[in-house]
């Protein structure tokens, strides 16, 4: 018997490695150390006007209670509107489940779905939070490696291959944190002809930073090419990253209505509806203008390029121009083997990431969090000076290795 008060569940995953990063950075400004902070994944941008408008008139007229288990009438009806008109999707009001954020959507969904010895699929690299989650649900995380060379994206092949009895779920995520790798029409066309032939694969899309794309287009989702996986697909989505809305805390799944009743049995029971303010706000996002996605969108596209430009004339550092979301994934192989002015050598990404904090002060995520190694995660949801200076500091840190 354990001696341990902790759950065996629990004890199995760790803290979320962006956050670990972000709190180190932190303590190190805490302590007075000039640091450049290109961890968080969250727009520096403030709320659009009319979404906060929108949240203080729900205030005034008293709409600061409780609401329906499932989310507000009035959000789930905005949010199966925008599924049918950005996506070609159509959803009855008992197929939406209103959710504290994204996280909580995938987290509930595997909860109510996962049994010991199950699998699911995950391609890496891969949001930081994936496996632990499914480990937290006592089932196994079982992840492909999507290399540089296929555009950090799973193969027909590769989901073939990975498919075993046992497996529960695909998570695909499109585009993806932390590469941007966005999947085309095509390709989510070739693997649902892989999941043709694997009825007992449940599908799950992130589809977070759908908006987040930077070629004007509209980013495919696998339904719309792929209608026959609907009735074992859920999708999930939110407004954090598309409205600068990360504080509200509102996401959603879409999906058969069997699996967004057992969601909202167990929510029911636990974390209960999600805030009654930030459920007016969100509705507001999705109902009124979207000028603000446009014009963040092309902000985003300046600082990647720029960033981009910045990063390739390094030597020893690469970095594929990602299609959407608000990262850069550095190849660092070529700082691999390489030593420090303090005598020590760099022999994975997690000491380049540690060198380039502790002597150039500049934060960022080493790719190990994400499954796909030797790279680092940098965030572009800053200002265009403050990534020019991380840029500058990484390249004077970088021509002192030896």
């Amino acid at each position: 018997m354990t001696t341990s008060r902790i759950a065996a569940r629990v004890r199995r995953i760790k803290p979320s490695p962006s956050t670990s990063a972000a709190d180190r950075a932190n303590e190190l400004r805490r302590q007075g150390k000039s640091i450049v902070n290109l961890v968080v994944g969250e727009p520096d941008f403030d709320t659009p006007a009319h979404i906060r408008r929108a949240a203080a008139d729900a205030m005034d007229r008293g709409a600061t209670r409780y609401t329906l288990m499932a989310g507000t009438v009035e959000l789930r009806q905005a949010i199966v509107a925008k599924l049918e008109r950005e996506n070609g999707l159509r959803y009855a009001m008992n197929e939406i489940i209103v959710t504290n954020g994204a996280k909580s959507a995938i987290y509930n969904a595997l909860a109510i779905t996962l049994e010991p010895g199950d699998e699911v699929i995950i391609p890496a690299p891969y949001w930081v939070s994936y496996p632990d989650m499914v480990l937290a649900c006592e089932a196994t995380p079982v992840t492909v490696a999507c290399p540089e060379a296929n555009g950090f994206k799973l193969t027909p092949a590769q989901l073939e291959a990975a498919i075993t009895p046992r497996t529960r779920w695909l998570l695909i995520n499109s585009p993806s944190n932390p590469t941007g790798a966005s999947y085309t029409a095509d390709e989510y066309r070739a693997l649902a002809e892989v999941l043709a032939r694997h009825p007992h694969v449940m599908v799950m899309t992130d589809d977070i930073y759908e908006h987040i794309r930077f070629d004007g287009q509209a980013t495919p989702h696998l339904l719309a090419v792929a209608p026959a996986l609907r009735e074992r697909t859920l999708a999930i989505n939110g407004v954090s990253k598309t409205y600068a809305m990360t504080g509200w805390r509102i996401g959603w799944a879409a999906g058969p209505s069997d699996l967004i009743t057992a969601m909202d049995t167990l929510l029911s029971q636990s974390a209960g509806n999600c805030c009654s303010i930030s459920q007016a706000g969100a509705a507001a996002a999705l109902n009124g203008d979207q000028g603000f996605v446009t014009e963040s969108v092309a902000v985003y596209k300046a600082r990647r390029d720029r960033t981009l430009a910045l990063v390739n004339a390094i030597p020893g550092l690469s970095c594929a121009t990602p299609p959407g979301a608000f990262y850069l994934y550095i190849n660092c192989s070529g700082l691999i083997g390489k030593s420090t002015p303090a005598g020590k050598t760099l022999n994975e990404d997690g000491d380049v990431v540690m060198y380039l904090l502790e002597s150039a002060g500049v934060a960022t995520v080493a790719g190990t969090a994400y499954g796909l190694s030797p790279y680092f995660r940098l965030s572009i949801a800053t200002a265009i000076e403050t990534l020019e200076e991380g840029c500058a500091r990484i390249a004077r840190a970088v021509a002192e290795l030896r």
